[in-house]
């Protein structure tokens, strides 16, 4: 067993625009938050370490009450490239070090120096006539190799993955000296990803659900349609009646009762305060199998999907 403790529910900093940031970590942390999932990609992690330094010096908590994540861009996979990345995201949000370090995506891409352009995002040259993705010929096993000293140096307490699938975490599990703490996926009951969790559980890794409401959170990127959310669903309507709750509580108790934790992102008080309480009420059985029920394998995050529509790149990593 593990010495670390991840919450169960944190704050995902995806989407929030900088100018929110800080006062949304901020007023989080207010509340009772104690886990903030950010990443380079995101773009606002200086504010959301001014938020943490507010809190901090306002007495709210204690750097040590803190679950903090972020993750490797995909153009830092090299092994030379990713203790400067952790650096980077370390002095950007004020910290000395990390509690969970991920690889955002089983993504390799050609590395894009920091003051070239940070975040690097997708594109190898925006400015091109023609911009793609351009790939980097870096084993995974590299990757990780480099992550594992990153906790021997004291920059973060574990590592783990994001988006990988069942057949790249197996095979990382072969050749991990130190295991992967987390995986980070997409997961809703639109896409219950059964198989795959019960695996990482097996190995012992924390499973955290990103996008744990399914569609809400792709609809501001025309990824998803509004007919699409699931909180329209009998079955969930139906569990919030009995229980008391939204319709979006009972989606993500849903995920708390699978064993996961939940990242949902909001910036609005009321909704940062909805999604925190989660923890006085319980699904029965009934409404747990309705709800998984409603699997559809409908992935909203897929960069099979995106990146040719976004980046003029076909880019598959789920079958």
């Amino acid at each position: 067993m593990s010495e670390f403790k991840m919450p169960e529910v944190g704050l995902g900093l995806w989407k929030i625009a900088p100018e929110d940031c800080a006062q949304s970590v901020y007023d989080a942390i207010s509340i009772g938050y104690r886990q903030l999932d950010s990443a380079c990609d995101y773009g606002n992690e200086k504010q959301v370490g001014e938020g943490i330094k507010r809190a901090i010096d306002d007495g709210l908590c204690t750097r040590e009450d803190l679950w903090i994540t972020s993750k490797l861009w995909n153009t830092f996979h090299a092994k030379e490239h990713v203790k400067p990345a952790i650096e980077k995201t370390l002095a950007d949000l004020g910290l000395e070090y990390l509690d969970l370090y991920l690889i955002h995506f089983p993504i390799a891409q050609e590395f894009v120096p920091i003051e070239t352009r940070y975040p690097p995002e997708w594109f190898q040259d925006p400015e091109a006539a023609g911009p793609k993705m351009a790939f980097a010929k870096v084993p995974l096993f590299e990757t990780w190799y480099a992550m594992e000293e990153l906790v021997d140096a004291g920059l973060t307490n574990n590592i783990g993955v994001c988006n990988y699938n069942t057949a790249l975490l197996q095979d990382l599990m072969n050749y991990a000296n130190i295991k992967p703490f987390a995986l980070q996926i997409e997961s809703h009951p639109y896409l219950t990803q059964e198989k795959l969790i019960k695996l990482a559980q097996d190995f012992g890794l924390q499973v955290t659900a990103f996008s744990p409401l399914g569609a809400l959170s792709y609809l501001e990127l025309d990824m998803a349609d509004k007919t699409e959310s699931v909180l329209e669903q009998a079955a969930v309507k139906a569990a919030a009646e009995r229980t008391g709750r939204t319709a979006a509580q009972v989606v993500l108790r849903w995920n708390i009762q699978r064993g996961c934790s939940i990242i949902p992102k909001s910036t609005k008080l009321h909704r940062l305060k909805e999604n925190l309480a989660l923890f006085d009420f319980s699904l029965n059985d009934d409404e747990m199998q309705a709800i998984s029920a409603l699997n559809a394998n409908r992935r909203f995050n897929d960069p099979g999907d995106f990146c040719q529509a976004a980046f003029n790149t076909h880019c598959p990593i789920y079958d």
